[in-house]
C-alpha cells in the first residue's frame, strides 16, 4: 500500500467516524427531545436530513448506518426497551444502509430520485416492526385515527399501511425540505473548495 493509499484510507475512516458521530448525536437529540414525533408512527427526525451526505461522500454510506446503529443501541439502553429495541437496532439500521446505498448509486443521475432512497426504505421497513414496539410499550393508541377509519384494533395490515404512508411522509418532509437545501449548500461549498485548489 502506497502512502497516498494509506492517507486516503485514513481519510475515509476518519470521515466515516465523523459522519457516524454527528448522525448518532443528532438522532439521539431528536429521540430525546422531539417526543412522539421522534419515534412514533408519524416521524420527523430532523437528523434524517443528513441522509443527503451519500450524494457527496462514499464514507456517508457506512457512516450513516453506523450512526443509526449506535443511536438505536443507546436509545434502547436509555428507554429500557430491551429485546424489542433490537428490532429498531437491526431493521432501522438496515433501512438507513439501503437508503444510503440507493442515494450513493443514483447520485450522478437525478438528485430528487437519489434522495428518494431513504424515504422508500424507511417507509417500507420501519412500519413492519414499529407496531410491535409501540404495542409492547403501551403506545398503540397512536395508531387510532377514527376520522380516517384507522384503529389499532384493525390489525397489522391497516397499521402497516398507515405506517407506510405516515413514516414515508415524515421522511420525505425532512429529506426534501431540510436535506435538499443542505445538499445544495454542501454542493456550493465543495465546488468552491475544488475551484480554489486549481
Amino acid at each position: 500500500m502506497t502512502e497516498d493509499d494509506s492517507s486516503k484510507r485514513t481519510r475515509f475512516i476518519a470521515r466515516t467516524g465523523l459522519i457516524a458521530a454527528v448522525h448518532t448525536v443528532a438522532t439521539l437529540l431528536v429521540l430525546q427531545f422531539a417526543g412522539i414525533f421522534g419515534w412514533g408512527p408519524v416521524q420527523f427526525r430532523f437528523s434524517e436530513a443528513l441522509t443527503v451526505l451519500p450524494l457527496f461522500f462514499a464514507e456517508a454510506v457506512p457512516g450513516l448506518a453506523l450512526g443509526t446503529l449506535l443511536a438505536n443501541l443507546i436509545n434502547t439502553a436509555l428507554t429500557g426497551s430491551g429485546a424489542l429495541g433490537m428490532l429498531d437496532v437491526v431493521f432501522g439500521t438496515l433501512a438507513t444502509l439501503l437508503g444510503a446505498l440507493w442515494t450513493y448509486r443514483l447520485r450522478k443521475k437525478n438528485i430528487m430520485l437519489a434522495l428518494a432512497g431513504p424515504v422508500i426504505f424507511n417507509a417500507l421497513i420501519v412500519p413492519a416492526y414499529l407496531p410491535i414496539i409501540m404495542s409492547a410499550l403501551g403506545y398503540l393508541e397512536f395508531y387510532s385515527i377514527p376520522a380516517l377509519g384507522i384503529f389499532a384494533t384493525s390489525g397489522f395490515i391497516s397499521m402497516y399501511v398507515f405506517g407506510l404512508v405516515s413514516v414515508g411522509f415524515g421522511q420525505a418532509v425532512v429529506v426534501y425540505l431540510l436535506g435538499l437545501p443542505l445538499a445544495k449548500a454542501l454542493s456550493r461549498i465543495i465546488h468552491s473548495e475544488e475551484y480554489s485548489r486549481r
